[in-house]
């Protein structure tokens, strides 16, 4: 199982560095930018929260853009949270049909392993990487803070980040159960689903009727405005995120292991 697991992270380690190092460089370098741009925040944050609609979905009613704790909350917050769902989405979607897809799992499955020890292994992989992914684009944010010379809302900023990272599993737990549906390249259905996530959010957030049913959506426990206004995050959507991960997980599991694999 070590090789399995050694294999997939080799396989996937140019994906893991280009997505990493491209969502936190970027985030790092909207940080920079605060610096050149504080001196019109003032009358920008005050337009901003002025805007209604606009200014409730991106948290700009609720925190300023004025200091750089908002500014990251409601700029780098919804680069960091689309880039790393995207990423999620794209690694767990392709992870098991790459397999029958470039005709690699002929090898694999040839090896003394069950199915389900390799289903392990590509979860495990799936598991690490995100872990690091978000380790590395955190390492960018707070290094961003420190170039500045401004205080690192630890607390808040680790909590983003934790939530992000559940985010990622929830994301990536449904596209795991997908990508052993069939042995093909689904990697636009993958991002199609953290867009969808992302645009349900946005909707939730203007929409009155859909405000109630917000909760469904893997972002409403992980939006930056709220976190780093110190909102609580709702139960049910926590436990929601499990359900779907323990559920994508589970699927995957018991239709790879009944289904006749494409030659």
């Amino acid at each position: 199982m070590k090789a399995v697991l050694k294999r997939e992270l080799l396989n996937n380690m140019k994906n893991l560095l280009i997505w990493s190092l491209s969502v936190g460089i970027l985030g790092l370098i909207c940080i920079l930018l605060y610096q050149s741009m504080q001196g019109d925040m003032k009358e920008m944050a005050d337009a901003f929260s002025n805007m209604g609609a606009f200014s409730d979905a991106f948290g700009m009613s609720t925190l300023s853009i004025a200091t750089l704790k908002g500014y990251f909350a409601t700029e780098v917050g919804t680069v960091h949270g689309l880039g790393s769902a995207m990423f999620a989405a794209i690694i767990a979607i392709t992870i098991i049909s790459k397999e029958e897809d470039s005709h690699t799992g002929e090898f694999l499955f040839s090896l003394p392993l069950s199915r389900s020890k390799i289903l392990v292994c590509k979860a495990l992989c799936i598991a690490v990487m995100l872990v690091v992914f978000t380790v590395i684009c955190t390492v960018f944010y707070i290094a961003g803070f420190i170039m500045l010379d401004e205080e690192v809302p630890y607390e808040q900023l680790l909590t983003f980040m934790g939530r992000q990272l559940l985010m990622n599993f929830e994301i990536s737990g449904i596209c795991f159960g997908l990508s052993s549906l069939a042995g093909k390249n689904r990697t636009g259905l993958g991002l199609g689903i953290a867009l969808i996530c992302y645009c349900y959010d946005l909707m939730g957030r203007v929409v009155p009727d859909l405000k109630d049913y917000l909760y469904i959506g893997p972002y409403s426990y992980a939006n930056a405005a709220e976190i780093f206004t110190d909102t609580k995050a709702p139960e049910n959507s926590l436990v929601l995120a499990f359900v779907f991960i323990i559920i994508g997980v589970l699927f995957a599991f018991w239709n790879y292991n009944r289904r006749d694999l494409a030659s």
